[in-house]
């Protein structure tokens, strides 16, 4: 009488934990399928954070107004940037940036076509690394300019000693018998649109 309980009990207790053991196995299955469902959905990106290109100028930058000598004409330039005179052109540098003014005699002012017939030439001759972009007429609060914008050969990051190519924007201005021409460089990708607005739209004749 005892053996057949005996069995019954056996058989009872193989059958539960066979299905035991399958319940875990489709648990284990749920739950990885639902974290690999969770990883895909949460990319992680290694370069989340957004660096600015190297020669940006602040947005807190603070400008100063610069005459040069017998220029007849001054100009808002960043605060703290080194300066440079060679001739009548007056230079002013920091890191990558730089802005060069200089007055030169001039019978009428530079139309776009005269600027496409014999500027981009004469920079081409001079420029390393020149490659041409736009020549288009532009209003500053001096009045109307010539805006040509090219790229040049950069000069050597002085952290990294790396050379990056100088997006460049000139502009020449006509008072009284003179072009006064700015020149504004960056290194390319910069965003310094509104440095850039800031300085060309402080130009003011002196005399």
């Amino acid at each position: 009488m005892s053996t057949a309980p005996t069995s019954g009990n056996a058989r009872t207790r193989r059958t539960l934990a066979v299905g035991v053991a399958a319940l875990a196995v489709a648990a284990a299955g749920c739950g990885g399928s639902s974290s690999g469902s969770g990883n895909a959905s949460k990319p992680v990106s290694p370069n989340k954070a957004e660096v600015s290109p190297a020669g940006d100028i602040p947005d807190n930058q603070a400008y100063v107004a610069y005459t040069p000598p017998r220029g007849g004409y001054s100009v808002k330039v960043p605060e703290g940037w080194a300066r440079k005179r060679s001739g009548a052109s007056t230079t002013f540098t920091d890191k990558l940036n730089s802005i060069t003014m200089e007055a030169v005699p001039a019978q009428v002012a530079l139309t776009t076509g005269d600027a496409k017939r014999t500027e981009l030439p004469k920079l081409a001759k001079t420029v390393k690394g020149f490659q041409a972009g736009k020549v288009k007429s532009v209003v500053r609060s001096a009045g109307p300019a010539v805006r040509i914008t090219y790229l040049s050969a950069g000069r050597p990051d002085p952290v990294t000693g790396k050379a990056r190519p100088q997006a460049v924007e000139r502009y020449v201005f006509f008072h009284k018998g003179r072009d006064v021409v700015l020149t504004l460089s960056g290194a390319k990708g910069a965003d310094n649109v509104d440095p850039w607005k800031i300085v060309t739209d402080s130009l003011r004749y002196t005399r």
